[in-house]
């Protein structure tokens, strides 16, 4: 990656301090699901719950062998892990998502609502249906797996964790974005009012919300040493994060350290949102 300075981590020493720091049992006996998780963060995110101990419900929409491959990593690791397809724009699909995770697990306990999708237009060019879309994913989405993972929270009666994984641009403009932005702002309200309105289920609720990672996502970016540049010289720390250091602060939230933590949203940028302009 271009724009280390002296003194920063490079991409692959903060991986391998990650993997090691990770390991631990700080999920063992819960059962989580995170949507989207066949690759980029939601990959990541699931490995590391898996080892610490949870039993992860692997959600994919497309990429179907990727999610296959993690399932196999997982248990050759000794974890224990299930894939399940599921659009989660669909109801249906959401709710035998968290059908099927009881039936594998007995229950559920962590939702990552991780599943995302984003598409650039300028916002007089852009067409309607890739606004329907990109909202029915990034909006309806979490509302229909939270909503289902919720009630099954409420009925086991041991509270949960809810965690969504937005963005920056919850708060930050985004110009040819306007549908994503439009998602992840109102996701931001969506966290707020539910950490309220589940708190006495004991059911926290919070927001991750990364700047430029290096994941799949952001890979034109990257292909691109014009626009990599100008993305590099709006963040402090001049790098992309990595989906490991996204999957770190999850893993955070889902563990008994974040239990007073609820109605939040932590940003994990490199500190662009205190430097940048509408990226």
């Amino acid at each position: 990656m271009q724009g280390y300075r002296s003194g920063m981590q490079s991409p692959s020493t903060i991986k391998e301090t990650l993997t090691q720091a990770s390991g631990g049992r700080r999920l063992a006996g819960h059962v989580a699901i995170v949507t989207g998780s066949s690759t980029g963060i939601g990959r990541e995110t699931a490995r590391y719950f898996a080892r610490e101990g949870a039993r992860v419900v692997i959600d994919y929409v497309t990429h179907d062998d990727k999610a296959r491959r993690l399932c196999d990593e997982i248990q050759a690791e000794g974890g224990d892990a299930r894939i399940v397809g599921c659009d989660v724009s669909k109801q249906d699909d959401v709710e035998r998502l968290v059908d099927e995770t009881v039936r594998a697990f007995g229950k559920v306990d962590i939702l990552v609502n991780n599943a995302g999708i984003e598409e650039e237009h300028l916002f007089v060019e852009m067409p309607f249906d890739v606004y329907k879309r990109t909202i029915a994913v990034d909006l309806d989405g979490p509302w229909l797996c939270s909503q289902a993972a919720a009630r099954r929270m409420i009925e086991q009666g041991e509270g949960g964790r809810i965690i969504n994984v937005s963005s920056v641009h919850e708060d930050l403009p985004m110009p040819k974005n306007a549908a994503y932005c439009a998602a992840k702002g109102g996701l931001r309200m969506l966290m707020r009012t539910l950490a309220v309105e589940l708190a006495p289920h004991g059911i926290t609720v919070n927001n991750v919300a990364p700047g430029a990672i290096d994941t799949p996502l952001d890979a034109p970016v990257k292909q691109d040493p014009e626009k990599l540049e100008k993305l590099l010289a709006e963040i402090p720390l001049r790098r992309m994060g990595e989906p490991e250091e996204v999957a770190a602060l999850c893993l955070y939230l889902a563990s008994p350290a974040a239990a007073y933590v609820t109605g939040s949203t932590f940003v994990i940028d490199g500190g662009m949102m205190r430097q940048s302009g509408s990226l």
